[in-house]
Parts: C-alpha cells; sequence; structure tokens
C-alpha cells in the first residue's frame, strides 16, 4: 500500500539519496512514488516486493478467469467435456476413445 504522507517524492530527492532509499524500499516492502515537476512519473520497489506484486497479479488474473467460467457455465455458454472432445476426435478423424 502507497502511504502518501511517506511514499511520494521527487526524482531529484531519489537521486541524491538513493542509498537511503533503497534501505527504506528494503524494509517498508512499499514502493515508492516518484514526481517529476510536481508530476507523478515513477514507481519504485525492491525486487521483492515486485515479486509479491507479480504473483497477486498472477492469482487475480486466475480468480477473474475462474470467475468467467463460472458465468459462462451460469448462462449455459459451455458444454460437457466428453461432447466436445468426441467432436474433436471426429473433426481430426481420430479414433474413438476406449470404454
Amino acid at each position: 500500500m502507497l502511504d502518501v504522507s511517506q511514499d511520494i517524492h521527487s526524482l531529484t530527492e531519489f537521486k541524491t539519496r538513493t542509498p537511503e532509499f533503497l534501505a527504506r524500499l528494503q524494509q517498508s516492502e512499499r514502493a515508492v512514488l516518484l514526481t517529476v515537476n510536481g508530476k507523478a512519473e515513477v514507481a519504485v520497489m525492491s525486487a521483492a516486493t515486485f515479486q509479491h506484486v507479480l504473483e497477486a497479479l498472477r492469482t487475480l488474473e486466475a480468480i477473474r478467469g475462474i470467475e468467467a467460467g463460472l458465468e459462462d457455465m451460469k448462462a449455459g455458454r459451455t458444454r460437457p467435456a466428453d461432447d466436445f472432445f468426441a467432436e474433436l476426435r471426429r473433426k481430426r478423424g481420430l479414433p474413438e476413445r476406449p470404454e
């Protein structure tokens, strides 16, 4: 989470105090928002925090995919897997699955 009272700084300040910022990024596991001419331009975070964000994003994408699948099921836009694979075997000229 970004704390606007602590995590927004100018790029100039970041450049002049980089070691201090890097230590804070490692300890806090929060991103820092850097401004140029008073406008937010860049977010900086530790590699560990970045990895955590990527994992959270992957989880969110998986949840969205599951939700979309459930909505398709509720709306009747799905069919049984056995029917799909039987049709695929017919179209590709593959032998029927043994029982």
